[in-house]
């Protein structure tokens, strides 16, 4: 697995919140293979935070599951930090609640999903989302969580790759 650096940043009132070796543990996952150091900000956050971001990145009003930021840098510049991922907690609990699935693995999901985001995977195009899904479910799968898109599962790909402007 890849080494990583996470910093993660609590500003949510959202409890339970899965620890920083969870989500290091997720990112490493999600990395392995394609990167041999990785470090990754995580902002944990509650509605307000995510809707607003959402609106000012996507211009969508609403609050969502995981907002992605990838990093650049010039090309030739190889630097371990691959982004930033806001997660709002309160959607994740109630999406995972919504969609009859545990708590821990939607958490992972998500981190998995961001992830990949920064990495470069999307899923606007369906060549593209059959790619990135298939990923998402085989490391899933790894940590004993089941097929994370079934047909209950709407609002799990809502999170797009945000380019900073």
């Amino acid at each position: 697995m890849s080494t990583n650096t996470v910093d993660l940043q609590i500003a949510s009132r959202s409890k339970p919140i899965p620890s920083k070796k969870e989500f290091s543990h997720w990112i490493a996952l999600a990395t392995e293979g394609l990167r041999t150091k990785t470090e990754v900000s995580i902002r944990i956050v509650d509605r307000a935070e995510s809707q607003s971001l959402n609106q000012q990145y996507r211009e969508k009003d609403s609050p969502t599951n995981v907002l992605s930021f990838p990093a650049e840098f010039p090309e030739g510049v190889d630097i371990a930090f691959i982004g930033d991922l806001v997660i709002c907690a309160p959607v994740v609990s109630e999406e995972a609640e919504a969609q009859a699935k545990s708590l821990t693995a939607h958490w992972a999901h998500m981190v998995i999903h961001g992830t990949l985001h920064l990495l470069g995977y999307d899923h606007i195009e369906d060549a593209d989302a059959e790619e990135m899904e298939t990923i998402e479910t085989r490391l899933l799968a790894t940590l004993g969580y089941p097929c994370p898109y079934t047909e209950t599962d709407s609002t799990a790909t809502d999170s797009n790759a945000i380019t900073r402007s």
